[in-house]
């Protein structure tokens, strides 16, 4: 059985791209690399391709578009393969001058955002109300991209939309903004025309904090099947994490080689992580994942994007609720 996947071209995906993995149990991966461009029409976006298209028998998939799509009805079933991470901690942004160092002063400021949906939005606005204790509520939220699920944002929270991402490190230096959460920072930041800088002082030492608190590491992404053809195979499943599984082993094995990373510490780097974040942060499978999903559900709800609390388990294929 030929499948098509689509993924972006993480370190960890070079297995699936450079044909080391190619399958498993009779099914063989087509893989496409696609990326997650704000136009789907230009032949990026995986998810719209994905959702709408159906373009792909699996895809790599944001992890709040996924909660806000199966509360909707829309037929994709998840597997516990978790290609994307992050902190929230390091990914907001202040200017360099401000006195905000703490995100109880963020209270009442003016805080861009891709969309509200986004999955980096939803964890941010989540963190700083379950984890730090301020009400993403009493924060200005200006979007830079339309939402691509429809939702009704609660009574009395500020929100507008100002476009053009682009230009939020200007806004930023000229105050009329406080301050972003992006995962990508502005060309303008990332080549010095304006400046900005992080939050925190030490956002490292939050994140290992962060992961000490909850143990575990964020998820971004998910992987999706169309519900179709998972009820029609559905030992297709269990396949797809045994091959997730062997890329990871093959990709983590690179670093035995300590000039594999163009980084000059790259291996260093590596023995850190080991020691800072044990226990595997990028661990996929269901059982170590559920704390994880479960605090996205309960962020999306909070935050008005999905109307009701579902099980953790209800989102992935019963074959791989064992994983």
């Amino acid at each position: 059985m030929r499948l098509s996947i689509a993924l972006d071209r993480y370190d960890r995906h070079h297995p699936f791209f450079d044909s080391t993995v190619r399958g498993v149990h009779g099914v063989e991966l087509e893989v496409f690399q696609v990326g997650q461009s704000q136009n789907w029409r230009d032949g990026e976006d995986r998810h719209e391709r994905m959702l709408h298209g159906k373009e792909f028998d699996i895809a790599e998939f944001s992890m709040s578009s996924f909660l806000m799509a199966k509360s909707r009805g829309f037929p994709i079933v998840g597997i516990p393969v978790f290609p994307r991470r992050l902190f929230s901690q390091s990914q907001m942004w202040v200017h360099p001058d401000s006195d905000l160092w703490e995100p109880h002063q963020l209270r009442g400021k003016k805080i861009a955002l891709s969309s509200f949906q986004t999955t980096l939005s939803l964890l941010a606005k989540g963190d700083l109300k379950f984890y730090y204790g301020v009400d993403w509520e009493d924060i200005h939220w200006l979007l830079t991209t339309e939402e691509k699920v429809k939702f009704e944002p609660k009574k009395g929270v500020k929100i507008d939309f100002i476009g053009n991402r682009e230009k939020l490190g200007f806004l930023l230096e000229s105050g009329e903004i406080d301050g972003f959460f992006l995962p990508h920072p502005p060309k303008s930041v990332m080549t010095g025309k304006s400046k900005a800088r992080r939050l925190f002082r030490d956002p490292q030492q939050e994140e290992v904090s962060y992961y000490q608190e909850y143990g575990d590491y964020p998820i971004m992404h998910l992987l999706v099947v169309q519900e179709q053809l998972i009820k029609k195979e559905p030992w297709i499943a269990n396949a797809i994490l045994e091959m997730f599984d062997q890329a990871w082993k093959i990709f983590n094995s690179y670093y035995e080689d300590p000039n594999w990373s163009c980084l000059v510490w790259g291996r260093h780097a590596f023995e850190e992580q080991g020691y800072l974040l044990p226990g595997s942060p990028w661990g996929n499978g269901f059982t170590k994942n559920r704390k994880n999903i479960e605090r996205f559900i309960q962020y999306s709800y909070d935050q008005g994007l999905i109307k009701n609390l579902f099980s953790a388990g209800s989102l992935f294929h019963e074959e791989t609720l064992g994983s």
